[in-house]
């Protein structure tokens, strides 16, 4: 599962690592714990005029389908299930043809207890060597029936992360075997290459794709690292650069 997560790269780094375009006016706040219902960038790809133009947008976190009634609905949808995506009516439209990636530099998972009583211990999971995770993502737009043709706010663009099953038990990289350990969900992370054939605005063929990036997923989790941090992450309220920093203990 992907509950919190941290994106603090200026919008040039992501721009770049992205090989995206954005915006001149395009704000992008750096946390170091975000959670669902905020404002993130998204990563998609639009044709124009027959050309496809890969573009970083700000989307609300909690897909929001075109036929929901309010948009509440997409509290309960951050992540989708990538077993199920294509049949759920709230992601089985966006799957086809809304297809984003969700930049993040890291995200934070909760180890539990051995007992129901043992106090949960958070983790912050981040590549090796820094570089951007982009989680396979879909995204909607939903307009606002209250409000009036025009309105900038008329329209909503929201997302979800999906996510699959976490690394075997028995997996030969450490750091899967960590990761299984550590919950039974992972987000999808995507390679340069599934990135390119996710964002494909042209491919329609959803269920190859999902079936590609879930058999891509542990190969790029592997170059993964998981450190233990502070329970101040569980605060939605701290937010600071010290919030990924080791706190104590061992894996």
């Amino acid at each position: 599962m992907c509950g919190r997560y941290v994106m603090a790269k200026a919008i040039g780094d992501l721009v770049a690592e992205a090989e995206a375009e954005a915006d001149a006016n395009l704000e992008l706040r750096q946390s170091w714990n975000i959670a669902p219902t905020t404002d993130v960038p998204i990563v998609l790809e639009r044709l124009i005029e027959g050309a496809s133009h890969r573009q970083v947008h700000m989307a609300k976190w909690g897909l929001v389908p075109g036929w929901a009634k309010d948009p509440a609905v997409g509290v309960r949808a951050f992540n989708a299930r990538s077993e199920t995506v294509i049949e759920k009516p709230t992601f089985r439209a966006a799957i086809k043809a809304k297809r984003c990636a969700v930049p993040a530099e890291g995200y934070y998972e909760w180890l539990a207890g051995d007992t129901p009583k043992a106090k949960k211990r958070p983790f912050y999971v981040h590549p090796a060597d820094d570089s951007l995770i982009f989680f396979a993502g879909l995204y909607e737009w939903w307009k606002d029936p209250k409000k009036e043709d025009g309105d900038p706010e008329q329209w909503l663009l929201s997302t979800s992360i999906l996510t699959c099953p976490s690394p075997p038990a028995d997996s030969e990289t450490p750091v899967l075997r960590e990761l299984h350990g550590l919950h039974d969900r992972l987000p999808i992370p995507l390679s340069r290459d599934a990135l390119a054939e996710w964002l494909d605005p042209e491919n329609k063929n959803a269920a190859e794709l999902v079936e590609m990036v879930r058999a891509g997923a542990y190969d790029v989790a592997a170059a993964w690292e998981l450190r233990e941090v502070d329970s101040a992450v569980g605060n939605v309220r701290n937010n600071g650069p010290e919030l990924t920093e080791e706190h104590s203990g061992l894996f």
